[in-house]
């Protein structure tokens, strides 16, 4: 593993993105970053442009074909690229003279380092391989498991450092490249990327792509299945399987206005096009910020909008995470406290600030528990801001902490310095570190620089990230809509009978927003009767009727409990849903019960459900379960 270490070295080499630089007497210290999740040297030689000529062969499921890198000057005799889960067939250099190659020792979470004999001329080296059914990042989907029930689907899924195992690269955030394709798929299938898209569906099943944009190669993105474009403007629009088309269309037509709200906030959108793609519900994540082309699961159609704020994220990491981007993923809430702060900010705009706030809260909700959990954990210290993830996975840093916390220190820092003054200072900070990497060291520089110091502000920056929990000034947010349905709550709580309150007994589930659901759901407390959950089922259908990030907070409660009658809807549920946020933590109460029935129960949905999951949500899964 590599660690941070300093060089003297002349101006002229280190024109870097990810660089920290001062210039005394004609030289600059340099503090060259190394990524301990990758194994390779980018200060000796690096990627600058990556062109892929890929086959993608359903029969056999694999990807196949040659990546090219196009690289930069250097003086090394070698270059590592990381893999995992790739057959190295050949390696040539430039016009297609065979090389040397060497793979070295295989680590579980790291991979092989794939190491390249190179000569100082060297322009291009060109990898052909062929990935395996070790390719963390591919899922390969039968037509059972999509919405057509026709055709196949795949997707790819890179971040965090799952690139590496279906494209050899120099799989770090510290190295941003440029990237084009040719993919060649079946002819009754589309192919789209995180890049502009130049060939039109055609009968060739043959479609090139060109991103001139330089992005980090976790941001490299492939879809693949029956997909239909409807276009919401001139720069946006949806592609999905055409039995979710109109829904998607509807639920989301309100993109134009997030982007021109985005751009008003904090300047021009710079990535020309911005699409979102529909996959199958397998896909881990609510959604994915593959720049020019958001990756977005199906669970996000609620038929209300209520959940649109998920696509405000992902448009909002086009400034935070693709522009601006964590140097390493220790700064990880670089990407993602930004991207929460900068939705929440696109919602009030859209909705208003009540909607806004509620948004916020049930975050906040969110980061307690998280907070409760990390605090009794083996690694306490994931608590702050500023991670030290060596040797360990860093999807394990993807926690509400990252998230939210980093929202509201955000946020907390705008309390104190006032929104006119931190709009400035983002809109300059974007602006002044736009296709570079930063770490939260240099941000705190900059932070100081540009806009604490200039206004005589104090604020305890380094508690917010550096030390665990919420510090004493965090801005507090409230909500009577919220508190409304805590109310409801608290008379189940205290052993009193919905049934018999009048007010309750109207209600509906169209009557209130998702997120008013779940500040009820999540008020009711370990001691509400199996009575009292069974009227709510039957007065709401939360096992049946509710959208699924309800019913994922209902199961929780159901597994917490024991209410053993919703565990059949539950199932089918788990078996259905891939999104490890929803998932995982029904999972996690069933097994946390300490009941041996309820783990037993968890395990068997799991055995029946695992080929339907991402090996991201698996993986979580499966530690939850005390399985491998």
């Amino acid at each position: 593993m590599k660690r941070i270490f300093l060089l003297l070295v002349a101006v002229a080499f280190f024109i870097s993105a990810c660089s920290n630089t001062e210039h005394p007497e004609g030289l600059e210290e340099q503090t060259v970053i190394e990524d301990v999740h990758s194994y390779a040297y980018i200060h000796e030689v690096k990627t600058l442009h990556l062109d892929l000529d890929l086959e993608v062969d359903f029969n056999n499921n694999t990807i196949y074909g040659i990546a090219s890198h196009t690289i930069s000057d250097h003086t090394t005799d070698k270059m590592i690229f990381d893999i995992n889960g790739l057959e190295i067939i050949k390696v040539t250099l430039d016009s297609g003279v065979e090389t040397d190659f060497k793979i070295g020792k295989n680590d579980e979470l790291l991979g092989q380092p794939l190491e390249v004999t190179i000569k100082p001329n060297t322009k291009q080296v060109n990898i052909q391989y062929k990935t395996t059914d070790q390719s963390g990042s591919l899922d390969w989907l039968p037509p059972s498991l999509t919405s057509s029930k026709k055709y196949p689907f795949l997707y790819t899924q890179g971040q965090a450092i799952l690139t590496r195992t279906w494209i050899p690269v120099q799989d770090s955030p510290l190295n941003r490249i440029t990237y084009s394709a040719t993919i060649k798929v079946p002819s009754e299938l589309l192919a789209v990327m995180s890049a502009d898209q130049l060939s039109p569906k055609n009968a060739d099943g043959i479609y090139k792509f060109k991103m001139d944009q330089a992005i980090p190669c976790y941001l490299i993105a492939l879809a693949v299945g029956d997909l239909e474009y409807v276009k919401l403007d001139s720069r946006s629009g949806i592609y999905a399987e055409p039995q979710l088309i109109e829904k998607c269309a509807y639920e989301f037509e309100d993109l134009p206005k997030m982007i021109n709200i985005a751009e008003k906030i904090y300047g021009k959108y710079q990535w020309d096009q911005y699409d979102v793609v529909m996959l199958p519900y397998s896909f881990p994540f609510g959604g994915m910020e593959n720049p020019r082309l958001t990756f977005a699961n199906p669970t996000l159609i609620a038929g209300d909008k209520s959940l649109v704020s998920v696509i405000a994220h992902e448009l909002a990491h086009s400034w935070s995470g693709n522009l601006v981007t964590n140097a390493t993923w220790n700064d990880f809430w670089l990407n993602e406290g930004f991207t929460v702060y900068f939705e929440n900010r696109i919602m009030e705009e859209l909705e208003g600030k009540e909607i806004a706030n509620i948004l916020a809260i049930i975050e906040f909700q969110d980061l307690v528990e998280s907070l409760a959990l990390i605090e009794d954990s083996e690694n306490p210290e994931d608590a702050n801001l500023k991670l030290d993830l060596e040797g360990r996975d860093p999807d394990d840093g993807m926690t509400d902490v990252a998230y939210i916390k980093g929202a509201y220190f955000l946020r907390t820092l705008e309390h104190t310095v006032g929104r006119k003054k931190f709009d400035e200072f983002l809109k300059g900070y974007f602006a002044a570190h736009a296709f570079q990497t930063l770490t939260t060291e240099k941000f705190v520089s900059y932070l100081e620089e540009h806009l604490l110091n200039p206004n005589k502000i104090e604020f305890n920056t380094k508690e917010w990230i550096y030390q665990p929990g919420l510090p004493e000034n965090c801005i507090k947010i409230s909500s009577p809509r919220l508190e409304a349905m805590e109310a409801f709550a608290h008379i189940a709580d205290q052993g009193g009978d919905l049934s018999k309150d009048n007010a309750f007994r109207k209600l509906k589930l169209s009557d209130h927003i998702t997120q008013e659901w779940q500040t009820f759901i999540r008020g009711l407390n370990k001691n509400v009767s199996h009575s009292q959950l069974a009227f709510i089922d039957q007065q709401l259908g939360l096992s049946t009727q509710a959208n699924d990030i309800l019913k994922s907070d209902w199961f929780k409660l159901c597994a917490r409990v024991n209410y053993t009658p919703a565990f059949p809807e539950m199932k089918k549920y788990l078996t259905k849903v891939g999104r490890r946020w929803l998932v995982e933590g029904i999972y996690a109460e069933l097994a946390e019960s300490k009941d041996p029935k309820r783990l037993e129960f968890a395990r068997e949905v799991y055995e029946n459900a695992k080929t339907n999951y991402h090996t991201v949500t698996a993986r979580s899964v499966a530690q939850h379960l005390g399985l491998k």
